[in-house]
């Protein structure tokens, strides 16, 4: 029997591991999961919703369990208190809309013709969700899905391997119906024939590109619906007129916070030239704050990444960069605790250029490049020059600017004066690499529900 494993940050010990799932046991809880979405979908849809809540509000009651374990299995330090406070927003965001999002859309309602689009759920929606914000991101799409009327089957990532475990524990302990929400423990293998054998009318993938490459060759065939969100390296612009506190505070904060382990973390800034200096000199203070330390410590503001492997390639990006010119220009003295495994410092490059990996490739880590530009259409370019495309940063005091330039950035989401923010009441949406589809938002529920017409002539004279 092949055992997963989470292997923890903390100390590299094995902090949980679950025997993965046969392909036939699997495909047998996903027929179960199948069998139980048209009596869950034939519920009143606001009983639907006040059961995620009640779920939601379950996992709530755990957190003295949850926060501690995301320290275990992934670093973040429990001073943050883990993921509730965008969990909560975003749960209960959809369940307030989500009576007008799948409303029909009434075409005609006369003495002769009743004509209307409605919304109906797919089926099963399969949720493969990655480590990094292993709650909220999760919750995204399981709340809208299960409100909507689908079952919802999740495969949680292997360095949160009790993620989706405790989620489908609070949701049935709150009264959701066996079966409706549903946890596998499940290989790279078994996950791609339980894709290709058809079993999902939706699958929802957050990972890297390639893992997201294996979900489409996967699913090729089956006809089901994709949403992917892949990878990034969102860029921020600070403009001459830009408020320089505000933008550093928030900036270095969205380039670190998480051990920089953000899908829509800033990896790269451009700084007019006329606040670069200054910008830089405010940045490296910023970052040389932090306390790196063991997650479980009160006093610890940076954890380990989640993976001495992903501490590797943030450790060899900089080493690149630094050997074709670029400085690194916070001071090591003043992290100890780094050690060269799992437990990285913060670092701030500057004499960077888009020749350097550092600057094109995504980092996922405590690092973020600067460049000094002259002009929007400096920036733009940089900016663009991307395989991927998120978010995008902007800082400047005038809306209109930061428009016209949104307009013309090659992104999914365009911020003005903040970062590494996911708004739920907008559609959270990739470009390039980064992937397709859309979650949250009334698009959201469009895209966990199909369209189904009637067309009701009500006279045959």
């Amino acid at each position: 029997m092949t055992m997963i494993q989470c292997i923890s940050p903390i100390d590299g010990s094995v902090y949980a591991e679950r025997p993965a799932m046969s392909l036939d046991a699997a495909t047998d809880a996903v027929g179960r999961a199948r069998k139980a979405q048209k009596a869950w979908a034939r519920r009143p849809l606001e009983e639907r919703v006040q059961l995620v809540l009640k779920g939601v509000a379950r996992l709530n009651e755990m957190s003295d369990e949850v926060v501690p374990e995301l320290a275990h299995m992934m670093g973040r330090p429990v001073r943050y208190g883990g993921e509730y406070k965008g969990f909560n927003e975003r749960s209960n965001y959809v369940a307030a809309i989500a009576a007008d999002a799948l409303a029909p859309l009434v075409v005609e309602d006369s003495a002769t013709f009743s004509r209307r689009i409605e919304r109906e759920p797919h089926g099963v929606v399969f949720v493969i969700a990655p480590w990094n914000y292993p709650y909220m991101t999760a919750i995204n799409t399981i709340a809208p899905a299960l409100m909507a009327g689908n079952t919802v089957v999740i495969k949680h990532a292997t360095q949160t391997l009790l993620v989706g475990e405790r989620m489908v524990r609070a949701f049935v302990e709150a009264g959701v119906p066996d079966d409706v929400f549903i946890n596998l423990f499940l290989d790279h293998a078994t996950t791609s024939a339980l894709i290709a054998a058809g079993n999902f009318n939706f699958i929802n993938f957050t990972g890297s590109v390639e893992g997201g490459r294996s979900i489409e060759r996967a699913a090729a065939g089956t006809f089901a619906g994709l949403g992917l969100e892949l990878g990034g390296k969102d860029p921020g612009y600070v403009m001459e007129d830009a408020d320089l506190d505000a933008a550093v505070d928030t900036l270095m904060d969205g380039a670190t916070y998480n051990s920089g382990q953000c899908c829509c973390g800033i990896e790269r800034i451009y700084v007019h030239e006329s606040l670069y200096d200054a910008f830089v000199e405010k940045s490296v203070a910023w970052v040389s704050n932090y306390k790196l330390g063991n997650p479980l410590d009160q006093e610890t503001t940076l954890g380990p990444m989640a993976n001495k492997r992903f501490a590797k390639v943030v450790r060899e990006q900089i080493a690149d960069a630094v050997s074709k010119g670029a400085k690194a220009l916070v001071d090591p003295k003043l992290f100890p605790a780094d050690d060269g495994g799992a437990y990285i410092m913060p670092q701030v490059l500057v004499n960077v250029d888009h020749s350097m990996a550092f600057m094109k490739d995504e980092t996922f880590g405590p690092a973020v490049g600067i460049m000094k530009v002259k002009s929007d259409d400096e920036a733009l370019a940089l900016m663009n020059d991307s395989p991927y495309g998120l978010t995008a940063s902007l800082w400047t005091q005038d809306p209109e600017r930061a428009s016209r330039i949104g307009r013309e950035i090659e992104t999914g989401t365009v911020f003005m004066n903040r970062a590494d923010y996911l708004d739920p009441a907008l559609c959270w949406t990739g470009v390039k690499e980064t992937g397709k589809g859309g979650s949250l938002s009334v698009l959201g529920f469009q895209n966990l529900t199909r369209p189904k017409s009637y067309h009701l002539k009500k006279v045959t004279k």
